[in-house]
């Protein structure tokens, strides 16, 4: 099972949100790529970037620093997004050697936006479908849809994307577990993999995440719970295998 480690970036920092909100911020470093680094050096199998600018404006704020941390973390893939809204922004990160990008509100938005992409590059989009109370969140988690998030877990996977990263909104930085009964009715929807993101913060969240893995999750994203010193890396993979 896939632990990522999660790179948010607001001004070029390394930082967390509570529950996606921009006025709750905490900074954990100035500079991302050696955050990324750490992880990598730490076991890390993949590395998980938002460009938290860039998902409030619609398009790349944080590229140069997104380069730096692919540069940095070598043959270690990248799964990026953050104000994806336009195919040349999906060239310009894969360009800058992302392996994954990340389709959020157009996917939501503008649907044929995301078959279109699926067809022009084949294994390489992912779609990140976050939600509070089974709604879809869109513009950088500033506005509610109407949208039903399985029900557009399963558009999505008719246009053929190759994984779906799963957020509760509710539960993201609040150390609070993740919410397993909605990831688990999410991934049986499916046949995409899952990838579980938000709230994760004890071992035993990652026991029920491993429980997970017939169900068709495939991993999660972690951010808070490693920052803040709650869990540790190592202890994290271990957990998982």
């Amino acid at each position: 099972m896939l632990l990522i480690p999660a790179i948010d970036i607001k001004n070029g920092q390394c930082v967390r949100l509570r529950q996606g909100r921009m006025d709750d911020v905490t900074v954990f470093s100035k500079d991302p790529v050696s955050v990324a680094r750490r992880w990598v050096d730490e076991g890390a199998e993949r590395i998980h970037v938002v460009d938290l600018d860039g998902a409030l404006k619609g398009a790349p704020v944080n590229l140069k620093v997104l380069e730096k941390i692919v540069a940095g973390v070598g043959s270690v893939p990248v799964q990026a997004g953050g104000g994806v809204r336009e195919e040349e922004t999906v060239q310009r990160y894969l360009d800058a050697g992302v392996s994954f990008v990340i389709i959020g509100t157009k996917a939501v938005n503008t649907p044929h936006f995301l078959r279109d992409l699926c067809l022009e590059y084949p294994r390489r989009i992912f779609v990140g479908l976050d939600a509070k109370d089974g709604r879809v969140a869109v513009d950088g988690w500033s506005k509610l849809s109407h949208h039903d998030v399985i029900e557009m877990a399963q558009h999505c996977e008719r246009d053929g994307v190759e994984a779906i990263i799963y957020t509760d909104i509710g539960r993201d930085g609040m150390m609070q577990g993740f919410n397993a009964d909605s990831t688990r009715a999410l991934a049986r929807s499916v046949n995409t993999p899952v990838i579980a993101s938000g709230g994760v913060s004890t071992l035993e969240d990652l026991h029920t995440l491993r429980g997970l893995h017939d169900e068709g999750v495939i991993g999660a994203v972690i951010g808070r719970a490693l920052y803040e010193g709650g869990l540790a890396f190592k202890d994290c993979l271990k957990a998982v295998t």
